[in-house]
C-alpha cells in the first residue's frame, strides 16, 4: 500500500509542475516534446537491454496505438488545456471521476465483478463529485460554459475517461498480449508524443518553437519527464499486476490531498470548502469499495456461462 500512495503523490506533483510549465511554453508542445523524448529513451533502453522484447504478435500494435491515442494524447491534451483555466488542485479533484468511469469500463471490458457494496461505494463517491464540479475557486479563469459546467471542466472529464480507457488497454496489452510493460509504455509514449507534436504544429505558434522561457521550460519539462513518464507511468503499470484497475483508480482519491498541499505551498492556491466536502464523500465511497476489494483479494473476473 505504501507504493500506491507514493504513486499518487507523484501524480499530484505533476499537476503542480504542469501549472508552472504552462507559464513557459504552449500546452500541446509541452506534452508532445516530453512524451516523445521519454518514449525514445525507454525504447532505446529496451533495445539495448533486450531486443527480443519487441518481437510480439502484430495485433499488439493495435492495443499500443489505442493506448497512445487515448492514454497519452487525448488524456494529456485535454488535461493541460483545462489546466490553463483551472487551479492545479481543482484539476486534480476532477480527476477523482476516474474510478466511476474505470469501474463501468472494467465491468464490461475486463469483466471484473461489482458487488452491491461496491456500487454503493461508487454511488456515494458520485455524490461527492457534484460539489467539486459546481464550485468556483479563486484563480480560475472564465472560459465559457456548457449548461452548468465550464469547457475546461468538460475537458477534464474527457481526460479522465480517456485515462481510464488507456490504463485498461495497457493492462490488456501486458497481460493478454504478453507485451513487456516497458516496451508498451515506451512505444505508447513515443507514438502519442509524435501525434501531440503534430497537433501542436497545427494550432500553436512555432516561431521557431512555442516556448516563452527556454531554461524554466527545460527544467519543468525534465521534472515532468522523470516524475510522470519514467516513474509514475511505470510504477502504475507494475501495481496493476497486483491490484485491480478499479481499486487503483479508487486509491487515486488520495491524490487531491497531495495536490491541494502542493498547490497551497508552491502556487499559493486556496481550496474552496465545497471541494473538501465533496472529497469527504469520495473518500467514504473509497472505504466502502476497498472493504469489498479486500474480501475478493484484489479483483475478480466474471465467468460467463456456456449455456448463455
Amino acid at each position: 500500500m505504501v507504493l500506491v500512495f507514493a504513486l499518487y503523490a507523484l501524480f499530484a506533483s505533476v499537476f503542480t509542475i504542469g501549472k508552472v510549465s504552462l507559464s513557459h511554453a504552449q500546452p500541446f508542445f509541452i506534452i508532445g516534446s516530453r512524451m516523445a523524448v521519454a518514449g525514445v529513451l525507454m525504447v532505446a533502453y529496451q533495445l539495448y537491454k533486450d531486443k527480443k522484447a519487441f518481437k510480439f504478435h502484430p495485433s499488439g500494435w493495435f492495443n499500443i496505438a489505442l493506448f497512445a491515442i487515448l492514454g497519452i494524447y487525448v488524456t494529456n491534451a485535454c488535461e493541460f488545456w483545462g489546466l490553463q483555466f483551472l487551479t492545479s488542485s481543482k484539476t486534480c479533484f476532477l480527476y477523482s471521476a476516474t474510478p466511476f468511469i474505470s469501474a463501468v469500463l472494467s465491468y464490461f471490458i475486463l469483466k471484473e465483478t461489482m458487488s452491491k457494496k461496491k456500487w454503493w461505494g461508487l454511488g456515494i463517491g458520485f455524490l461527492g463529485l457534484l460539489p467539486i464540479l459546481l464550485s468556483q475557486g479563486a484563480g480560475e479563469i472564465s472560459s465559457g460554459k456548457f449548461f452548468v459546467f465550464s469547457w475546461p471542466e468538460i475537458a477534464l472529464l474527457v481526460a479522465t475517461t480517456a485515462s481510464a480507457l488507456g490504463w485498461i488497454l495497457l493492462r490488456q496489452t501486458v497481460t493478454h498480449k504478453k507485451i513487456n510493460l516497458f516496451v508498451a509504455n515506451g512505444l505508447g509514449m513515443l507514438i502519442g508524443g509524435i501525434v501531440t507534436l503534430g497537433h501542436s504544429y497545427s494550432v500553436e505558434n512555432w516561431n521557431p518553437v512555442p516556448i516563452f522561457n527556454l531554461w524554466p521550460f527545460v527544467i519543468t519539462a525534465f521534472a515532468l519527464l522523470i516524475i510522470s513518464n519514467l516513474l509514475a507511468y511505470n510504477l502504475y503499470g507494475f501495481l496493476l499486476k497486483r491490484y485491480s484497475a478499479t481499486f487503483m483508480a479508487f486509491a487515486g482519491f488520495s491524490t487531491p490531498f497531495f495536490a491541494a498541499i502542493f498547490g497551497w505551498v508552491f502556487l499559493k492556491e486556496s481550496v474552496p470548502l465545497p471541494l473538501w466536502g465533496g472529497l469527504g464523500l469520495l473518500f467514504a465511497g473509497l472505504i466502502l469499495f476497498h472493504q469489498e476489494e479486500i474480501k475478493s483479494k484484489g479483483f475478480a473476473v466474471r465467468v460467463e456461462s456456456k449455456a448463455q
